[in-house]
């Protein structure tokens, strides 16, 4: 079966488990601060949070920015459920933004200004498939509405300028994204304070860590905040390290990958549409395209899969889950529920080549012809 998306892990990985093993020292150490500076020089950033996932990044920031109960927060729906329950962690409301258009799935910019209130005290923008939204518009729309701006960048890392918008951005390093840890999260904040506060946090706001007590040569510490248990361990901070090595090249082959897609489904599929027109800086997580109006995705996913090729969905719009339609009935999102209604995921990820496209693209190809035939003779 060939993935819609594949982790490269291999001998340094696995010597740098090894290594961290042999050293009997295996959380918060060296390992997890070298990591962290070495993120940060990856996105020309000053300094990094390293934590155990990106949706605790998120938490983490929403919890040091102050925002919490009688706050709301701009958010899209076509993102994973991660972004909109952070905000709700901290007890305040997510209001759900429509995305610009099928063409640019992002986040509406005039959407998020109609849906500001007095209550509205931050928007998180998602870098959705690791197409960056437009800085200098978000910048501006924050500025004016005096709004704290955050990424949710999980989609993109080893962008320079993700992690450049506004206050902070959360990255992930979860299995499928384009370098792991197996679970993982990074922060970069432009604030000293804030990422101090941050770091403070994620480990229950104690003062100071077990190896930073043990070079001190004092057991003693102090809880200045409530914090979480939201740390690194240096396991998976010594993947990471190996993981970063590669990452600019495995977004390169990414990005070429994916123009040969779009070259092929406009010559093969031409009633097939693929968002974000070329080129678009981007880190390339996700191949989405979508299906013609009218063609049961159900059929396609099933015609591809028994032609051993996966594919998945990104994604179920969040105000449609069962928990949201429940807590915020009033959504209604067209854009988004169209796109989430057509979109579907192709496999991409720097294993593949192009050779593995084509048969992609011949094989969603072959798929759709089958069901556009089926439903003429129907």
């Amino acid at each position: 079966m060939l993935l819609v998306s594949e982790p490269i892990l291999g001998a340094e990985e696995k010597a740098a488990l090894v290594a961290v093993i042999d050293s009997g020292w295996v959380t918060m150490g060296d390992r997890v601060q070298e990591f962290e500076q070495a993120f940060a020089r990856l996105h020309e950033a000053e300094d990094s949070v390293a934590v155990s996932s990106c949706t605790s990044a998120l938490h983490l920031i929403l919890h040091g920015l102050g925002i919490g109960p009688g706050d709301e927060v701009l958010v899209p729906s076509l993102t994973f459920v991660a972004t909109a329950n952070c905000v709700r962690y901290v007890g305040a409301q997510p209001v759900f933004v429509d995305i610009e258009s099928a063409e640019v799935p992002l986040i509406s910019l005039d959407e998020a200004e109609a849906k500001c209130t007095a209550r509205t005290k931050a928007v998180i923008i998602v870098h959705f498939g690791g197409y960056l939204a437009n800085r200098d518009a978000w910048q501006s729309f924050a500025r004016r509405k005096g709004l704290l701006l955050i990424e949710d960048a999980a989609h993109a890392p080893g962008l320079p300028a993700a992690g450049t918008f506004g206050e902070a951005a959360a990255f992930s390093f979860y299995g499928n994204k384009n370098m792991t840890t197996a679970e993982g999260g990074a922060i970069i904040a432009r604030s000293r304070s804030l990422r101090e506060a941050i770091r403070r946090a994620r480990s229950h706001g104690m003062t100071s860590g077990t190896r930073q007590r043990l070079d001190s040569r004092s057991p003693d510490y102090d809880v200045t905040m409530l914090g979480f248990n939201y740390r690194m361990d240096e396991l998976r901070a010594a993947v990471g390290l190996a993981q970063l090595k590669r990452l600019p090249e495995w977004n390169d082959v990414r990005r070429r990958l994916s123009l040969h897609y779009r070259q092929l489904i406009a010559a093969l599929c031409p009633s097939v549409m693929v968002p974000f027109a070329d080129p678009w800086p981007s880190a390339h997580h996700l191949m989405p395209v979508l299906l013609p109006p009218g063609v049961s995705r159900q059929a396609v996913i099933d015609g591809l899969r028994k032609r051993g090729i996966q594919t998945t969905i990104h994604y179920p719009p969040v105000h449609h889950l069962t928990y949201y339609r429940e807590n915020c009935p009033d959504s209604r999102l067209p854009r988004t529920e169209e796109f989430a209604r057509r979109e579907l995921t192709l496999p991409l990820h720097p294993r593949m080549t192009p050779e593995t496209v084509e048969l992609v693209v011949n094989s969603l190809a072959a798929t759709l012809g089958a069901e556009l035939s089926m439903e003429v003779t129907a």
